[in-house]
């Protein structure tokens, strides 16, 4: 029951300020909507302080992921172009269920699949992926507490800086900073053994959720994901009923098929979104499963804590997602005719 309380903060919080959303979400992938880059920036900023000071004062311990440099890299590659083709990240999209979205709802098939796929895959990818360079880290690297605190502070301070910079440029008020304090208070919380003892994560719960359903999968891979996988289960319904409720309690649940973005470059066809939505939640998720993380378990769990890994998933999964909405999103729709064809008035049921 703890663990869907938190997951249920977890979804408020992202719901708050909208960062659930389509439209926030790809809306970023073409440069219209700064919110999840600031809100994300701020985040990690902020909470490498307090968790560095959490950890330090050892109310907490380091949970780094590994670097692997051909999983990071690859992964953070895919993990990008599906998350801007879908439109939501693994922890959002049951948010966006939960408020009406039923495109999401492919998506998180195509995420069970994907990562069901990588699963199945396992012991013939990892040799692919290379060897673990360690779990790197800033903290690992500078041993010296001077050169880590200072190092932390600047980090810090250019994180921070990016974010406000980025609202300078796009004012949208400022509820993308208190989720961003949310979201970085949470994180130190979940960290914390007294209270969870479990990092902020999404993807691993779809990896869990298919092999438990199909019974398919590598042994080995399913030792490795069982225990975090069954927790962010029930993290992510906690996120679902956040969705429902707040979306129930505002007035605003809708059951809709496409997204008002979505519209404006491929019309208003459910099927053409629920195929593109399928497609980007299995690269979302097979990406996801390669790296070892998502946006909630590497680029924020991790880049609070410095680690190298997810530092780089970071920086890989952006310059793909903008790239990938560069060229996917345009006039007319670059991939219109890959899709399925019926057409629908209405994106509404």
């Amino acid at each position: 029951m703890e663990i869907i309380i938190l997951g249920f903060i977890f979804g408020a919080i992202l719901q708050y300020a909208r960062l659930n959303r389509f439209d926030t979400i790809a809306g970023m992938a073409v440069l219209q909507n700064f919110t999840i880059a600031k809100t994300m920036a701020f985040t990690i900023g902020l909470g490498a302080l307090l968790l560095q000071a959490e950890i330090y004062f050892g109310w907490a311990d380091y949970h780094v992921k590994p670097l692997i440099l051909t999983g990071v890299l690859m992964g953070g590659l895919l993990f990008g172009v599906g998350m801007a083709i879908l439109g939501y990240c693994p922890g959002t999209v049951v948010i966006s269920l939960g408020q009406g979205n039923l495109d999401a709802l492919p998506g998180i098939v195509g995420g069970v699949c994907g990562s069901l796929m990588f699963a199945i895959a396992y012991p013939y990818l990892t040799p692919l992926l290379g060897t673990s360079l360690g779990s790197l880290s800033v903290r690992s690297m500078l041993p010296d507490n001077t050169l880590f605190w200072i190092a932390v502070s600047a980090l810090a301070i250019l994180f921070m800086g990016i974010a406000l910079l980025l609202h300078r440029l796009q004012n949208q008020g400022w509820r993308w900073l208190y989720a961003a304090i949310g979201l970085a208070l949470l994180n130190v919380l979940l960290t914390s053994p007294s209270v969870a003892g479990h990092p902020m994560g999404a993807s691993a719960a779809f990896a869990y959720a298919g092999m438990s359903l199909t019974g398919l999968g590598d042994a080995a891979y399913w030792k490795k994901i069982a225990e975090p996988g069954a927790w962010e289960l029930w993290f992510l319904t906690g996120a679902f009923l956040a969705g429902l409720v707040f979306a129930l309690h505002q007035r605003t649940f809708r059951i809709t098929s496409v997204p008002a973005l979505w519209v404006r470059y491929y019309g208003a066809n459910p099927g053409k979104r629920f195929f593109w939505a399928f497609i980007g939640g299995f690269l979302l998720l097979f990406g996801a499963r390669m790296a070892g993380g998502c946006t909630s378990g590497h680029v924020i769990s991790g880049g609070m804590q410095l680690a190298i890994s997810s530092l780089l998933f970071a920086v890989v999964v952006f310059a793909a997602f903008l790239a990938t909405g560069r060229y996917f999103y345009r006039a007319g729709g670059v991939f219109a005719g890959l899709s399925p064809s019926r057409s629908l008035a209405t994106n509404e049921l």
